[in-house]
């Protein structure tokens, strides 16, 4: 090139540069930014789809024999690597401790007690206990479980009829209170904080568990109880203890519960009406087996479904039996027992209820399944309804709650920090990049199918605008920019954030000078909006498809890791950047991106994070809701990790951390 040539050239990229400046402001980037490039229906059309490749198939064995021992390794499984994963030997072993704190004045025929119990070391629950008046040797017994919208608890006018019925016709009631409800009824034992429990290495579940498996270690132990005759009841949530505790413990001999559970298939079918709670839900619990595998798994014990035909809450009658009554009957009659399981719809109440009709059939399950000689028509007992001061009471004031048990556990954690130098840093990094891999299960996917939705070439800046369709069929978003005068293999940055492409738009963050400033440096920028946020948001709750997600073996975090990382490849690939930057704003995407340079730290040049956290227990400390950042709260992440070992493990990338979260809130 002759020297007034090049000086022409220099000349003209200098007036790009100008004018670029003057123009690529906030203003010119929102408009192309804030569209649209993906409906959210579509979005969760993919989930729906995704997730309904890894519903469990009940497959029926050739004889009684097989289904048994199967039945013991399903069981065992779920105990051992689900349940209980992380949680300390000795309190699942521990014996029931009960305590008695007296009698309360009842009505005719049964007797009263207030119990305290310990679910695990310094976490209270309390129970009722209903006996009947007069004990001749060992009697059945029933454990009494409560669910989620019964605030008052084991408190609940219905519970004391039907606990005081079956006292009368002769069974110890035992009446459980759930965490979250009646006397544990506090903000920090919301039924979502067990996500805090997952972070710290302790499957959530475990502790709902555990709470209602103490009742059957309490009937079972007692000198005055059937060990051989107990069963276990309740509605809604209760109806989702039921199954599970009487699936999962051989002790139960009767099960009847009442509209509270579903399978996963039917219920994502009716997104959002019936996606389950966190436990039902609980961090691999459906991998290989689902609801109706617990129902068959009852097998050849009595078991009643009692389901509303119109409830106005979940699980309608017609709209489960299909999935977990119609299939289960071919077990029940490899024992010949094909009478011991029954579905029963109730149709007197249009609503969630466990009222006369329905008690009236589980009473009459009991008396049959017990061998008891006794009507099973409800006896009228409303005088003897206590007031909720009359029977509340009994937890210690420094009780301790989900949320408080998460804390305490995390606090005992031990994690030792990233090595220094560079030989023990090689060396330490390859175990724990597999270790990171298997925590957050990640599994590669790849651009499968791009589409070019949208396109701008104006004030000096041009962009194209992309859907992309990943290997596994969930999807991307994302928009390219660059100035027009910027070669074709410039530098890289893409950019993700909490709020999504249009958040890198608005004002909050104010993060669109930074993509104009990367322009004006000579850089293409990609704004990516990643599996669940931005454009790749479903229209449904992110938290609720999440906890399906992580119920079936996956981990949200790793596949929004995996996406990352297969559109930076794509990217490679697409512009020859010599060089890929990565930044991230908000907690989400701090760790999404520091995740996938630790998993591929050859991959990006620098990550550079804002609005990010200093360490994992922020989410504990704050505490950040599940329903905020669903995809953080992974099992045993930090448990083995924190942001400094993420960090370490990115290296050679250079990570740059600014504008902590934790500075903020205490700025406010």
């Amino acid at each position: 090139m002759k020297p007034k040539s090049s000086l022409l050239f220099v000349l003209s990229v200098l007036v790009g540069v100008i004018g670029l400046r003057a123009q690529a402001v906030p203003d010119v980037i929102k408009p192309i930014l804030t569209r649209q490039l993906q409906a959210p229906q579509v979005v969760t059309f993919q989930f729906q789809q995704f997730l309904q490749g890894k519903v469990p198939r009940l497959t029926l064995p050739a004889t009684a024999e097989q289904w048994t021992a199967e039945s013991e390794r399903i069981r065992r499984h779920l105990l051992d690597d689900v349940v209980f994963h992380g949680w300390p030997k000795e309190w699942i072993s521990s014996p029931p401790r009960f305590e008695d704190l007296g009698e309360i004045p009842a009505g005719k025929g049964y007797k009263l007690h207030k119990l305290r119990y310990e679910i695990v070391p310094g976490f209270y629950s309390t129970a009722l206990l209903y006996e009947p008046e007069r004990l001749a040797g060992r009697a059945p017994a029933v454990l009494n479980v409560m669910g989620h919208f019964t605030q008052r608890g084991n408190k609940e006018e219905f519970e004391q009829k039907l606990c005081i019925n079956q006292a009368l016709k002769g069974m110890i009631a035992l009446n459980l209170n759930w965490i979250g409800m009646g006397d544990l009824r506090t903000e920090l034992n919301d039924h979502w904080f067990a996500s805090e429990l997952d972070l710290a290495g302790m499957n959530g579940v475990g502790l709902f568990f555990l709470a209602m498996r103490r009742g059957i270690d309490y009937l079972a132990a007692s000198p005055h109880v059937d060990p051989n005759r107990i069963g276990v009841t309740g509605l809604s949530g209760g109806g989702w203890q039921t199954i599970t505790l009487s699936s999962l413990d051989p002790r139960v001999l009767v099960s009847i519960p009442v509209a509270g559970y579903g399978n996963l298939q039917d219920r994502l079918e009716r997104l959002p009406e019936e996606p389950g709670d966190l436990e039902q839900n609980a961090t691999d619990l459906l991998v290989g087996q689902d609801y109706s595998t617990l129902t068959a798994m009852r097998a050849p014990r009595p078991t009643l479904l009692l389901f509303n035909a119109e409830d106005d809450c979940c699980f309608r009658a017609p709209l489960v039996k299909p999935y977990i009554f119609d299939p289960v009957v071919p077990f029940y009659k490899l024992f010949g027992k094909a009478d011991a399981l029954e579905f029963y719809q109730s149709t007197l109440i249009s609503a969630h209820n466990y009222a006369v009709e329905d008690q009236t059939q589980a009473l009459a399950f009991f008396i049959k399944h017990f061998h008891l000689d006794a009507d099973s028509a409800e006896v009228p007992v409303g005088q003897y309804v206590k007031t909720y001061s009359e029977l509340a009471g009994g937890v210690p004031e420094d009780n301790l709650t989900i949320l408080g048990l998460a804390r305490k556990m995390a606090g005992q954690l031990s994690r030792p920090p990233a090595p220094t130098s560079a030989s023990e840093l090689a060396a330490w990094a390859g175990p724990e990049r597999a270790k990171l891999r298997d925590v957050v299960r990640f599994h590669p996917v790849s651009v499968a199918h791009l589409m070019r939705v949208a396109n701008t070439h104006h004030d000096q800046v041009e962009s194209l605008s992309y859907r992309f369709e990943m290997s596994n069929g969930l999807s991307a978003a994302g928009v390219w920019l660059k100035a027009v005068e910027t070669g074709d293999r410039a530098p890289l940055s893409i950019v993700i954030n909490d709020k999504g492409k249009k958040g890198a738009a608005a004002e909050v963050w104010d993060r669109a000078p930074e993509i104009a400033h990367r322009l004006e440096r000579g850089e293409q920028v990609l704004a990516l909006d990643l599996v669940g946020t931005g454009d790749a948001a479903p229209d449904q709750p992110l938290y609720l498809l999440t906890e399906m997600l992580a119920a079936t073996g996956e981990r949200p975090l790793g596949m929004e890791a995996a996406q990352l990382v297969g559109v930076a490849r794509w990217a490679q690939e697409q512009w020859a950047p010599p060089q890929i930057r990565l930044e991230g704003t908000g907690i989400r995407s701090q760790l999404t991106a520091l995740v996938a340079a630790a998993l591929e730290p050859k991959l990006f040049a620098q990550v550079e994070l804002h609005g990010g956290m200093r360490s994992l227990q922020y989410l504990l400390d704050k505490p950040v809701n599940c329903d905020e950042a669903p995809d953080l709260f992974c099992l045993d992440l930090y448990k083995y990790f924190d942001i400094e070992h993420l960090a370490a493990l990115a290296k050679p990338a250079e990570v740059v951390e600014r504008d902590y979260m934790e500075l903020a809130a205490k700025e406010k």
